[in-house]
């Protein structure tokens, strides 16, 4: 089947296009300090007929409770986070269809967009990228980086957070697709640690 693009996709976004849609999946948290804890994950990239795409992003703890060793400044976010109506959302597809008391860890919005000046150092097949991602813990995060042949590449350019944020001092996310499933893994730097992974998961196509 060929594939079709979105219907009204602006094409300075086409670069993106595989990516329009809602996708679920589960993965894991796993950082020093913190016990590594299994989540549930629902991602939607979608459009307005702008020249951008919009992102959203909720990740749910399969734990009933926060783990014990994370850095308090977490924990009290994801404790706030939890009180949000949606915190009782289930995934549908853990424990053989049994619904799960899930607990809201984190969530992010933003946009996607190609910037119209193409880097001379870019190799061939890949399209420069922008993105912009904005969390109620009181950070902002602007990545650079380059899409192709189904695979993203990203590096954090600029990090901006309130002064009760927890100080994250860079990061990185991979996204591919791999047998029709988006496979991410986001590296952090924060509490002192180097850049290293922070989390990753596989996701399934929800829409088709």
């Amino acid at each position: 089947m060929a594939f079709a693009f979105p219907e009204g996709l602006a094409p300075e976004v086409y670069p993106l296009a595989w990516l329009v849609g809602s996708w679920r999946g589960e993965g894991v948290i796993s950082y020093p300090g913190i016990d590594d804890a299994p989540f549930v994950q629902d991602v939607t990239f979608d459009h307005d007929g702008g020249p951008y795409l919009r992102y959203e992003s909720t990740i749910r703890l399969l734990e009933p409770s926060v783990p014990e060793t994370v850095p308090a400044e977490w924990a009290d976010a994801a404790e706030k986070a939890s009180d949000a109506p949606e915190a009782a959302a289930s995934s549908g597809s853990a424990n053989g269809g049994v619904t799960p008391e899930l607990t809201i860890w984190s969530t992010e919005t933003g946009y996607w967009r190609i910037p119209p000046e193409r880097p001379d150092d870019l190799p061939e097949g890949k399209t420069p990228l922008e993105v912009l991602l904005a969390d109620p813990a009181g950070r902002v995060t602007l990545y650079v980086g380059a899409i192709g042949d189904a695979r993203v590449d990203l590096v954090s350019d600029l990090m901006a957070r309130t002064a009760s944020s927890v100080e994250v001092t860079a990061s990185s996310r991979l996204y591919g697709l791999v047998e029709g499933d988006l496979m991410w893994v986001w590296e952090l730097a924060a509490f002192g640690h180097p850049l290293q992974s922070y989390a990753s998961a596989r996701l399934t196509r929800l829409d088709g």
